[in-house]
């Protein structure tokens, strides 16, 4: 299977803080790979390390055989990853259809082709095309975060903590939406609740204080007790 991306030892600062400390990781084309860890452990940062908004101090990542480290976000962006951030990144002033608007690269058909398909995985946008992006319910504002993200020619999406704070019911409905997508368009998740990412995931790579400490396949993990209760706390 193709290797989409490598990440190789990065090494990432907020401020003074030393948040990553030797993170590595592969993505292959075509799958989900689930990064895991307890809250604090430096997930998000590494989502925002490969997006370029926290650059890594030390270290490689690449994309699609090149080296991307260090580029602006938008030159990383444009080149086929999109980003599903925790706080969901939506413009609340804005409509769903403006939302969606702003975040179109460019226009043409097979852009069409991908927004008439998101909406009819998320019937909600197209009910509420019209209203106010910050009036939505948290799983309607997911669910425009994921879809703003998807409606580009993007061959990578990173996706963090898109269960947090939603409803059972609405985890449900955005885990179905992922396994959807999945099926065109590689996917790194950083999920905390272990139901949806070893449902959808097919590899998974933990993370403990910023490094990289665990990997192999979701079904090993799903089987491993003690491994689950070490890393994540959960049995």
């Amino acid at each position: 299977m193709t290797l989409h991306l490598k990440v190789e030892g990065i090494h990432t600062y907020i401020d003074q803080f030393h948040i990553l400390q030797g993170v590595s990781f592969e993505a292959k084309k075509g799958e989900v790979t689930v990064l895991l860890g307890r809250n604090g452990a430096g997930k998000t940062t590494t989502l925002r390390s490969i997006m370029g908004l926290n650059p890594p101090a030390k270290g490689a990542i690449e994309y699609n055989g090149e080296n991307i480290t260090g580029l602006a976000t938008y030159h990383i962006a444009a080149k086929g990853i999109g980003y599903v951030p925790e706080d969901q990144g939506i413009f609340g002033e804005l409509t769903v259809e403006e939302n969606m608007k702003v975040a179109i690269k460019k226009e043409n058909e097979e852009t069409k082709d991908r927004l008439d398909y998101i909406l009819n995985l998320f019937p909600d946008l197209k009910k509420f095309w019209k209203r106010k992006g910050g009036n939505l319910s948290g799983g309607q504002k997911q669910m425009l975060s994921i879809a703003r993200a998807y409606v580009n020619n993007n061959d990578l999406l990173l996706i963090d903590e898109p269960s947090k704070g939603l409803a059972p019911i609405v985890v449900e409905k955005v885990m179905e939406s992922i396994q959807e997508i999945k099926s065109k368009t590689s996917i790194i998740l950083v999920e905390q609740n272990f139901i949806m990412a070893s449902t959808i995931g097919d590899r998974f790579y933990i993370i403990d204080d910023g490094r990289t400490v665990h990997r192999g396949e979701m079904k090993e993990l799903k089987e491993n007790e003690q491994l689950r209760k070490q890393y994540l706390g959960i049995a």
